[in-house]
């Protein structure tokens, strides 16, 4: 697991943009402390992080010190919520890995036109977004020729339970599902599923306790007990089967 520096790299906090958007979810600080689960995925996805960097919705920075390297020069926090971005601010501060950080407040439509970026990260956020189609072509116009877009979203819409409702998630992910939005200018070059003993949590979940939002402990069990069997079954079967997708796209 990547621990940060004790010197942390500088934090620019840009002026906040006046959107008014209220994150609905209350669970952000729980998953906070799933910290095999975040070096887990972020170890998947870690080679094709690099150049200028923006992370969308990046939330209260729980998963920004597990994605940052040393091929990163730029690192840009993307965040809606004015609540999230002054907490986001402080828990970065110290956990930057050396890179400089800006946190910005708003979405891809309050970035300037013409700014764009070697890699555009979408963790568990895509599907709060309804029109994520467009959200998609939208990253697409602001990623750089050989960037790549990375989505890690939550899979199986037969999973879909009244915590995704609870949080505001639209939708979750199938590999059908997540090749449909690859916009003409870029090209998917990675689909695949993680966490597969989470499967059988979140079935149990959805059909014996229908829990809107689960509790300190059930996470620390997850992220403890499943996620370790998890990271030894997953290349057995491959990658075909999980709880949770990634999806990689190149601009062509």
């Amino acid at each position: 697991m990547r621990t940060a520096p004790e010197l942390a790299a500088p934090v620019a906090v840009a002026e906040p943009q006046a959107n008014g958007f209220r994150y609905v979810g209350s669970e952000l600080d729980i998953f906070a402390e799933a910290l095999n689960w975040k070096a887990y995925w972020s170890s998947h996805i870690e080679c094709w992080i690099w150049g200028s960097v923006l992370e969308v919705g990046a939330g209260i920075g729980a998963n920004t010190p597990f994605l940052t390297n040393s091929a990163v020069g730029r690192w840009v926090c993307l965040e809606p919520d004015q609540q999230l971005i002054d907490q986001l601010s402080e828990n970065i501060g110290s956990s930057t890995n050396g890179v400089p950080h800006e946190v910005v407040c708003g979405t891809l439509d309050s970035l300037p036109y013409g700014e764009s970026f070697d890699t555009i990260l979408y963790i568990d956020v895509l599907e709060h977004i309804e029109d994520d189609a467009r959200e998609v072509r939208l990253a697409a116009e602001h990623l750089r020729a050989g960037g790549h877009l990375i989505v890690l979203s939550p899979a199986h819409q037969w999973l879909f339970a009244p915590f995704d409702a609870e949080i505001g998630h639209f939708r979750r992910y199938n590999k059908a599902s997540m090749r449909r939005l690859t916009p003409p200018e870029l090209q998917l070059e990675s689909l695949f599923y993680l966490d597969a003993c989470g499967i059988a949590a979140s079935a149990a979940n959805q059909a014996l306790l229908r829990q809107s939002m689960p509790t300190r402990e059930q996470i620390r069990l997850w992220d403890r007990r499943i996620i370790p069997v998890s990271r030894l079954i997953d290349p057995v079967l491959a990658y075909s089967v999980g709880k949770s997708i990634v999806g990689v796209w190149r601009k062509k």
